[in-house]
C-alpha cells in the first residue's frame, strides 16, 4: 500500500477506541514499526489529535469527541470549502499557502467522479474583487499570530493622507476585512483607548516583549461596527432626514450600510432616517451625489445647504483647471 493508505490504515485502527501499541499496529497492518513511528508523526503534525501515553498499559489513542467525528466530508462540504477558499484568497486572506495547501488536500484524497465533481462545481464559481496588495500578507500574517497569542507590538503608523509617521505600541485585539480593505482593533498605547487602524498605513512592525489579556467576549466586529455607523442611540438629537426619488434609489439607499440603521419608515418613492448633524455637515451629502438626480432631499434644509456646498465646490474646483 502507499504511505497514504497506510496512514489511513492507522488511523482507523485508532478510530476504533482501542488503545494500541506501536508494535501492535505494525504486525496489524504489516509494516516496519519504525514506519508506525514515522506515520504517527505525520498525523500529529496534520492536525489528528493522537494521546501517546507510556508504561506498562501505554499506547495510542484518539480523542474521544475525534473518534466520534467523521473522517471524510460530503459534496456538499466539499463544495462549501472550495467556494470558501476562492473568497478568502480574493479578500487577500494572509495564510493562502496554508489554504492552497488544504485545498490541494481535500482533492488529492478523493476518487476521480468527486474530483470532477469539485473542479465543475470550483470553474462555475467565481468572486471579482478589487486586487489586493500582497505586500501587507507579513504583516496580516503577523497581526493575526499576535491576536490569537496576545503578543504587544510596535508599530509605525501613517495616519490619513498625512506623510507623517508616528510611533505606537498596541494590544492587537481582532482583524477586520471591510470594504476590500484590513482593518485592527487595537488598545493604542498612545492615546490610552481601543482604537481602529487600517492595515495598509502601517509602515513598520515588529513584536515586543510585552504581552496582554483581551477582554473575555471582546468582538472587534462590534467595536468597529459601532464606530463605523451613526449613533442612533440619542434619538432627541437626531435630525429627521426626508428624500423622495425613484423606487430603485430609494430601494439602493435603503440596503446601503450606512443609511440601513437609521430608517424609520419607507415607502417604494420616500424614505424617512434620522441621523446626528455631524454626518449630515461631513459625510452623508457625499453618498448621496451617487444618485444624481434620482433623489430629492425634502428636509432638512441642513442636508440641501451641504449638497449646494459640495457639488458648488466641484463645480469651482473644475472650472479652474
Amino acid at each position: 500500500m502507499s504511505k497514504a493508505d497506510n496512514m489511513l490504515a492507522v488511523l482507523w485502527q485508532l478510530k476504533s477506541g482501542r488503545k494500541m501499541t506501536a508494535r501492535e499496529l505494525a504486525e496489524t497492518l504489516e509494516i516496519n514499526i519504525r514506519t508506525v513511528y514515522r506515520y504517527i508523526d505525520a498525523l500529529c503534525a496534520s492536525g489528528v489529535p493522537i494521546l501517546a501515553d507510556s508504561g506498562h498499559n501505554g499506547g495510542y489513542s484518539l480523542l474521544p469527541n475525534f473518534r466520534e467525528a467523521p473522517l471524510f466530508f460530503n459534496a456538499a462540504e466539499q463544495k462549501a470549502l472550495v467556494h470558501a477558499a476562492i473568497f478568502a484568497q480574493e479578500a487577500g486572506y494572509p495564510f493562502g499557502d496554508a489554504l492552497n495547501s488544504a485545498v490541494g488536500k481535500l482533492k488529492q484524497y478523493t476518487n476521480p467522479e468527486q474530483l470532477s465533481a469539485i473542479e465543475r462545481h470550483e470553474a462555475g464559481f467565481d468572486v471579482i474583487h478589487p486586487p489586493t496588495d500582497s505586500s501587507l500578507e507579513a504583516y496580516l500574517q503577523m497581526l493575526e499570530i499576535a491576536v490569537a497569542d496576545g503578543h504587544t507590538l510596535h508599530m509605525e503608523y501613517s495616519k490619513g493622507n498625512s506623510s507623517a509617521v508616528q510611533s505606537r505600541s498596541i494590544d492587537p485585539y481582532g482583524l477586520v476585512h471591510w470594504k476590500s480593505k484590513w482593518y485592527l482593533v487595537a488598545y493604542c498605547h498612545l492615546r490610552g483607548e481601543l482604537r481602529s487602524f487600517r492595515v495598509d498605513r502601517i509602515r513598520v512592525l515588529f513584536h515586543t516583549e510585552g504581552v496582554f489579556s483581551r477582554p473575555p467576549g471582546f468582538s472587534a466586529r462590534q467595536f468597529f461596527m459601532n464606530n463605523l455607523l451613526p449613533d442612533t442611540s440619542r434619538q432627541e438629537q437626531l435630525v429627521s432626514i426626508r428624500i423622495q426619488g425613484a423606487p430603485q434609489a430609494i430601494a439602493e439607499l435603503c440596503d446601503h450600510w450606512l443609511f440601513s440603521h437609521t430608517i424609520v419608515e419607507r415607502t417604494t418613492d420616500q424614505i424617512h432616517m434620522k441621523m446626528e448633524e455631524k454626518a449630515i455637515r461631513s459625510y452623508v451629502p457625499y453618498f448621496l451625489m451617487i444618485q444624481g438626480k434620482s433623489i430629492r432631499v425634502l428636509e432638512p434644509a441642513l442636508l440641501k445647504e451641504q449638497l449646494i456646498d459640495v457639488t458648488s465646490g466641484l463645480l469651482e474646483f473644475y472650472k479652474q483647471l
